[in-house]
């Protein structure tokens, strides 16, 4: 067995048993009298482990006293295998490449020292290794401030509510307003809060990086269905949501059609390849804005085909563009 199954298998002799002798962990263990003395002393000092030598009853027990620090206790991590090890420290680097400022790693990284701890001398070795080649490259990222993050997620999982100073990105207009926390949503980088605005009296987005002051609430949030939530944010385009539904048509030349066929732009998308090699995107939208600078990255390489509101748009910006150039 391998030294987690062995440190699972000390750890359930000692509460089964109380007291166990060497020679009893030898012959369960099936390890040399070296390798035991190594264990015994790594689930000691490094987990912390309660683990105590009794001379009168001649063997070891957990040591039971009124500290909780000293207490019997589970191993925490004991049922990760080395592989699923691997995985969670793999996980952890992909979540700090994600997370904006360092607002999630904060409070895992006790969880990510102990699972080092598991892997030994060697695994820390293949851990770094590890790390190294996994590499998160974000793009227009924006900063969220840590102690904001940790005061939205908590009011989240406590279901109050939060009085919040925002600056709108579109118009630079500063509010105040009380909302309910409702789900917060990784996007393109940046971390959005979607929640009930109790000054507009509806359901809204927030960028967590506008938000310039939290104060929590102790008024219970108020509570809004998935199926609500979903049917006012899922038809919508990006972050922008609300209002009717409209459904764009792209066409894309037979160069980007190899990229585009593969990317998802939205869940409920549709899509075909031309007999020129070209590809047709149909997609919905209820706020044209962020659709069109997709659109528009694309250059020449996209057409609108409709709606005629979606397609004079984006002419018009088009139009825009030729006149600081031509």
């Amino acid at each position: 067995m391998d030294r987690t199954e062995r440190f699972y298998k000390i750890n359930a002799l000692l509460h089964n048993k109380k007291v166990v002798s060497f020679a009893i962990l030898l012959d369960k263990l099936e390890v040399s009298r070296s390798t035991l003395r190594r264990d015994l002393n790594y689930l000691s000092e490094r987990f912390h482990n309660p683990i105590v030598y009794r001379r009168d009853l001649g063997g070891y027990q957990l040591h039971d006293t009124d500290s909780p620090a000293s207490r019997p206790h589970e191993l925490p991590g004991l049922w990760f295998s080395p592989t699923e090890i691997h995985a969670l420290l793999t996980m952890q680097q992909l979540l700090a490449g994600l997370d904006a400022g360092g607002v999630l790693t904060t409070h895992i990284a006790p969880l990510m020292e102990r699972l080092n701890t598991l892997l030994g001398p060697a695994g820390n070795a293949e851990a770094t290794q590890l790390r190294q080649r996994v590499r998160i490259i974000q793009l227009a990222q924006r900063g969220v401030r840590p102690r904001h993050f940790e005061q939205v997620a908590t009011a989240l999982a406590q279901r109050k509510r939060l009085h919040i100073a925002y600056t709108a990105r579109g118009n630079g207009h500063a509010t105040e307003r009380e909302v309910s926390p409702l789900r917060l949503v990784h996007y393109r980088d940046n971390w959005y809060l979607d929640a009930w605005c109790h000054m507009r009296h509806g359901l809204r987005n927030f960028a967590l990086d506008a938000i310039t002051h939290v104060v929590p609430l102790t008024q219970a949030a108020r509570e809004v269905s998935d199926a609500k939530l979903n049917t006012t944010f899922g038809p919508g385009y990006g972050i922008f949501s609300g209002g009717a539904v409209h459904w764009a048509r792209l066409r894309f030349s037979p160069e980007r059609a190899r990229w585009v066929a593969q990317e998802q732009w939205h869940p409920e998308q549709s899509g075909k390849h031309g007999n020129d090699g070209s590809y047709l995107l149909r997609l919905p939208y209820t706020d044209h804005r962020e659709l069109v600078m997709d659109i528009l990255k694309h250059g020449a390489h996209c057409e609108v085909l409709g709606p005629a509101a979606l397609r004079r748009v984006v002419g018009e910006e088009v139009k825009k563009m030729v006149e600081k150039y031509f």
